[in-house]
């Protein structure tokens, strides 16, 4: 399978790394590689690229691209962000420091298209929502096993409490008759609790699906411990870019930035993608770029 993404405003995203030669910068969510493969492009061969990721296929993916490019001044690691500072530990000599770290959380094309996940809506699926091998949680257990608080509690992380409690109160009565194990089962008892409105591009399963997915990988809580752990692998002057798609992920993010006396904010309001790049790429729509610098 080809790993095929297209990188959600890089141009946006280089414009507020300000990448200069000889520079090391973490890509903390390598997906298809376009940012590492443009930073690594911008440091040259006197500077160094840290990647990451938990899916083997993009480490794949990737290794093919550095080849294919001729590059040897990227360091691909097999890792969830949330272990950066081990990561670097066990890979750079110690106290080095980098001069930025990106975050794009949300999904790989790769993935959504990948049949054997469930990350889309669409078809029959199984609802597998892991990114890689790692103690994550199972989507199939969280679906089936969760309490009725407890679902009720995944859904009001994805932002929507008008319709949590009652698609978590649908879902323990139809488990009852069967095991839910396919996207279309889940689906069909989406769609009995909240009607598609003709009028939003939207599809009403997306937010659903989109919160199995952070409660599977357990996103919001390592996406705080590599914010936390972000201002000891910056040097200072480092620049933190994070790209994210989903209300609860930016909150995060916003109030990170606002609240840390470390960190000089240089995005007022969140960067939104283009209409040109949403128009090429529909599935940047919803994404929010804020960005820092290390004091």
């Amino acid at each position: 399978m080809v790993y095929a993404h297209q990188p959600v405003m890089l141009k946006e995203v280089l414009h507020y790394l300000q990448a200069q030669a000889g520079q090391k910068f973490i890509d903390g969510t390598l997906g298809g590689a376009g940012y590492t493969l443009a930073l690594a492009q911008a440091v040259g061969s006197t500077g160094q690229i840290l990647a990451l990721d938990l899916d083997e296929l993009a480490i794949q993916n990737a290794q093919a691209e550095i080849k294919k490019n001729k590059l040897n001044n990227i360091v691909l690691v097999r890792s969830n962000f949330k272990n950066i500072k081990r990561v670097v530990a066990d890979n750079f000599p110690p106290q080095t420091k980098f001069a930025g770290l990106v975050l794009d959380l949300g999904l790989s094309s790769a993935q959504l298209n990948d049949e054997s996940r469930g990350f889309s809506f669409q078809g029959r699926r199984p609802l597998k929502m892991s990114f890689g091998a790692g103690g994550e949680r199972s989507t199939i257990e969280i679906v089936n096993k969760y309490s009725f608080s407890e679902l009720a509690r995944v859904f009001q992380e994805a932002g929507e409490r008008n319709w949590s409690e009652a698609l978590a109160q649908k879902i323990i009565i139809a488990r009852k008759s069967k095991v839910l194990q396919t996207t279309t089962d889940l689906v069909q008892i989406i769609k009995q609790v909240i009607p598609q409105n003709s009028n939003v591009k939207i599809n009403s399963a997306t937010k659903v699906f989109q919160a199995l997915r952070l409660e599977t990988n357990q996103e919001l809580e390592a996406l705080a411990e590599v914010l936390l752990a972000s201002l000891e692998v910056l040097e200072p002057g480092g620049r933190l870019v994070i790209v994210s798609f989903h209300s609860g992920e930016d909150r995060l993010v916003k109030h990170f930035f606002k609240d840390n006396r470390n960190l000089q904010i240089i995005t007022k309001k969140p960067i939104s993608p283009g209409a040109a790049e949403v128009n090429i790429n529909p599935r940047a729509r919803s994404a929010k770029l804020r960005a820092a610098v290390r004091c």
